[in-house]
């Protein structure tokens, strides 16, 4: 089209003054009205001075121009109602009319808003826990911190007599309750009735429905579980074995040995609680609740405050319980000169704190919790995954908005010299940010829906979606609102701020300002991603390290059998006839496994000496048979193991590598002794008439038996029953041909009792299913962060060529290559991708190096992985950019130059 010269546009400049029909303050937009009339008559071959004159009567006469701009502006300024339904009319046409980038955008939005609202719903639901209990402000978890004897234990367990004594000593604890875990339990209805084993049991007081709210719906809940043998049962546990009707005052009989009458039933407990039983037996039938020995810790203890009670003055007063009645026990057994005073100075530490009980589960991971806790650190950090998602998809919007400016701006330049303000056009763009909003939103929310089930699978959870929830559409009604409006807002002023004047002559110039913030956009988009790659990867590499680091046991083609107390006087004969098949390498009986099994510490020191706080130590006191080191594949550094060939080792000890230097036996261990208490008073407290001395005859390689997080600590294997489990390592192609002859023979042994078993190696990897399923979800999320940031490339790569067209058509009539103009359209996107690579590697660095520090024993992350999630991320990002520009490459010249 052909342009006004300066010297034309100053004629029509001083002729509309002349003529007196230029408007007070619309002078730019009554000049860039006429000017581009004018170009376009021009452009048909009529002169300038014909051209001008004929838009002049264009409008039948000069007021006629003057009043037509006054029109348009009572247009817009006096019909809103008109004006909204035109901005969502010109909003759909702008949209349908660019396919490609809608669909992009789109998609994009909808997928982050999906990855969003499933993580929303995963930290609402991580939030939620314990709410359910009324009186939950005022309950609180005694935790306990011990340091002695080489050993640190973080608690979440107390003294038997804390409970009572708090509640008498301290006027400002209304109540308290016990639990105490003895594992899981046969249960049956009656004695020729099958065994069902039930996880989910718990010894508690009667105190229990007085502190937690856990509706009773038969029985009374002030009387229940005060009498010895009395239970409570859920809901679920009276349907399964009294579906005919009333399981009140019926009978149920535990472990072949303990009938139990049921003294309540009460609501299935929900998820959302960092506790969930299924059956609660009375504690005042358990002998263990009546000891008043306050150095064995082994009850989750919960206290209830009466309103207006200073929890943290209360535990101000906690170190005087400890002088009082833990001081004067611990002197008994440690000698008179033994003070607390000189216990803590020499540096161990013996404390009781008070835990709320809503910070308990993202915020407690001690020794002895009553289920699996979850972590406030994940929520933070997948809340955050989240909304970095979620940006990365508005991001692709705002860039991907202010890029294709140019195709525009002849629209804003023309709505202006009609009259529209900057108002009117912001309200436009905005309209079209917040209508592909509203689209993204329901198309995310069916994302959301179809992904749900992959997510529970993977933290295990059962979310879903509250479509009964009016709150809900509310919030997805405002959070619509707030994404189009965030992701629009920035466009939307940067288009409305074009000069019609330059826009109209074609001269468009969109600003290194704007350059300069899509560039910052997309390196943030990267920067997002690069950081989640080395997040998979680190947590991958971890995980892999555990599997493969040498833990000092085979526990590959190991099965265990469980609930062996169950065969009774069959036990033995079990064994016996299961290691007679030629796949059973070897057997071994015992309650005490590296993995998921009994433990139980006890107090050693130096045979010959007086037990004092320096000579005294933790010791894992584990209770094995003969053939227990070769079935499990651990290795003898020193001495040997047990024989039936001496019948003195009854009163011998094997200890682990820590243990030895613990007692500082180095040099020489063999033949010395070690001591410990055999035996309790009545009160709980160690006899100090039943010390017993074990001789050391071997000393076995250090071997993991708790998580990699922790040390290994000191630890002695003793000749003695102990019928937890059998154990048997196999070798055999086929895995179930094993299980089907084990369970034929259980079955003839002991019959009516459940047959459970498992796999050593697969226990092991039970042990880090938080990290597992960390792994898997960073994984997810990377992947997202990645495909939706290079959605945005791939369309802004697309629109780069477009722009550029004209150029790489003449580029290749020039005698340019294919792989040079596809390396120059993506060399701009190649530094941006570079240069988020190096601002994400120092922020991953910490963020791994944090993570790690929770474990003792962890991987090296070098530089190679820093550089492979680079390479991944950049490979990914120039396929991505590849397809367009080898496209535009290829294309014909004489097409592209035509078209121009």
């Amino acid at each position: 089209m052909p342009q006004l010269t300066n010297e034309h546009i100053g004629y029509i400049i001083k002729d509309l003054h002349y003529r007196g029909i230029v408007l007070e303050g619309l002078e730019e937009e009554m000049i860039d009205h006429i000017c581009t009339a004018v170009e376009e008559r021009m452009y048909t071959g009529m002169r300038f001075i014909n051209a001008y004159h004929d838009v002049l009567k264009a409008f039948g006469n000069t007021s006629g121009l003057r009043e037509t701009q006054k029109q348009t502006l009572l247009l817009e300024n006096q019909k809103p109602k008109n004006m909204f339904r035109n901005y969502i009319t010109i909003a759909l046409r702008n949209l349908t009319k660019q396919r490609f980038y809608t669909v992009i955008n789109i998609a994009g939005l909808a997928t982050g808003i999906a990855a969003c609202m499933v993580i929303l719903l995963f930290v609402i639901h991580e939030l939620s826990f314990d709410k359910h209990h009324q009186k939950a402000h005022r309950i609180y978890r005694m935790n306990g911190e011990i340091k002695f004897g080489g050993n640190h234990y973080k608690l979440a367990v107390a003294p038997a007599p804390l409970a009572e004594t708090l509640v008498h000593d301290y006027p400002e604890v209304e109540s308290a309750v016990r639990f105490r875990s003895r594992g899981s339990y046969l249960i049956k209805k009656s004695e020729t009735s099958d065994n069902i084993k039930e996880h989910n049991v718990i010894w508690t007081d009667s105190t229990f429905f007085k502190i937690f709210t856990v509706p009773v719906v038969q029985g009374n809940a002030n009387s229940a579980l005060k009498e010895p043998n009395s239970i409570a049962i859920s809901e679920m546990i009276a349907n399964k074995f009294f579906p005919e009707g009333n399981a009140l005052n019926q009978t149920l009989i535990l472990d072949n040995r303990w009938p139990m009458k049921v003294t309540a039933v009460y609501a299935d407990m929900p998820e959302t609680g960092h506790f969930a039983f299924d059956i609660l037996i009375s504690l005042s039938g358990l002998d263990e609740a009546k000891s008043s020995n306050f150095l064995s810790n082994n009850f989750n203890t919960y206290i209830l405050l009466k309103d207006g009670a200073d929890a943290k003055a209360l535990e101000a007063k906690l170190p005087g319980l400890v002088m009082k009645y833990i001081g004067p026990q611990a002197a008994e057994i440690l000698g008179g000169e033994f003070t607390m005073e000189k216990f803590q100075a020499s540096g161990n530490k013996l404390e009781y704190t008070l835990m709320p009980l809503r910070d308990i589960h993202l915020h407690s991971d001690l020794t002895a919790e009553l289920r699996a806790n979850g972590d406030i650190t994940y929520v933070y950090l997948f809340a955050a995954i989240a909304l970095f998602i979620l940006a990365i998809a508005c991001i692709n919007f705002m860039n991907l908005s202010t890029a294709r400016s140019s195709n525009r701006a002849k629209e804003v330049g023309v709505r202006k010299v009609m009259g529209s303000l900057r108002s009117h056009l912001v309200r436009q763009f905005l309209m079209e940010s917040i209508l592909l909003s509203l689209l993204s939103f329901i198309l995310g929310v069916a994302i959301a829906y179809l992904f749900i089930p992959v997510f529970n699978d993977l933290s295990l959870k059962h979310l879903s979606l509250p479509f009964n929830d009016p709150a809900f559409y509310l919030i997805l009604l405002l959070a619509t609102l707030c994404v189009g409006i965030l992701a629009g807002l920035y466009p939307s002023l940067f288009l409305s701020a074009f000069k019609p004047v330059n826009v109209l002559k074609g001269h468009v110039a969109l600003g290194m300002k704007s350059g300069i913030i899509r560039s910052a956009l997309v390196v943030f988009q990267f920067v997002i991603s690069i950081f989640l790659v080395i997040g998979t990867i680190t947590v991958q590499r971890q995980l892999d390290y555990i599997q493969h680091k040498k833990i000092g046991f085979e526990k590959d083609q190991v099965i265990i059998i469980q609930d062996a107390y169950a065969l009774q006087k069959n036990l033995q004969s079990f064994e016996d006839e299961i290691l007679k098949n030629s796949f059973i390498q070897s057997g071994t009986i015992t309650g005490f496994l590296p993995v998921h099994s009994w433990r139980s510490d006890n107090t050693h020191w130096p045979e010959g000496s007086q037990p004092t706080q320096e000579n005294m130590v933790g010791l894992q006191s584990w209770q094995v048979d003969h053939d227990y080191i070769k079935t499990l594949g651990m290795n003898i550094k020193l001495g040997r193991f047990f024989s039936p060939e001496f019948p003195s080792d009854s009163a011998a000890v094997v200890l682990n590598e820590s243990a030895i230097r613990q007692f500082g036996f180095t040099e020489e261990p063999l033949g010395k002794k070690i001591a410990t208490f055999t035996d309790n008073n009545p009160d709980g407290s160690p006899d100090q008439n039943s010390i017993r001395a074990y001789t050391i005859i071997g000393v076995v390689e250090d071997f993991h038996f708790e998580s990699l997080k922790q040390n290994i600590t000191p630890l002695g294997l003793y000749l003695q029953k102990s019928n937890g489990n059998v154990i048997f390592r196999f070798e055999a192609k086929n895995t179930q041909d094993v299980i089907q002859s084990i369970e034929k023979t259980w079955k003839e042994l002991a019959p009516g009792q459940p047959f459970q078993y498992s796999f050593m190696d697969e226990d092991f990897s039970r042990m880090y299913d938080n990290e597992q399923r960390l792994g898997k979800t960073f994984a997810v999320f990377a992947g997202l962060a990645i495909v939706i940031a290079c959605l945005g490339l791939f369309a802004l790569t697309a629109f780069t060529a477009e722009q550029r067209t004209k150029e790489i058509g003449i580029r290749k009539v020039l005698g340019a290559s294919v792989s040079s103009i596809v390396f120059l359209l993506s060399k701009e996107f190649g530094k941006l991708i570079i240069i988020a690579f190096v601002l994400a590697s120092p922020l991953a660095w910490l963020a791994v190096d944090w993570w790690l520090k929770n474990y003792t024993y962890k991987v090296e992350i070098g530089i190679l992985v820093y550089i492979l999630a680079g390479g991944f991320a950049f490979l990914i990002a120039w396929l991505t950019m590849g397809y367009q520009s080898i496209k535009a490459a290829t294309s014909n010249p004489v097409q592209s130059l035509r078209s121009e």
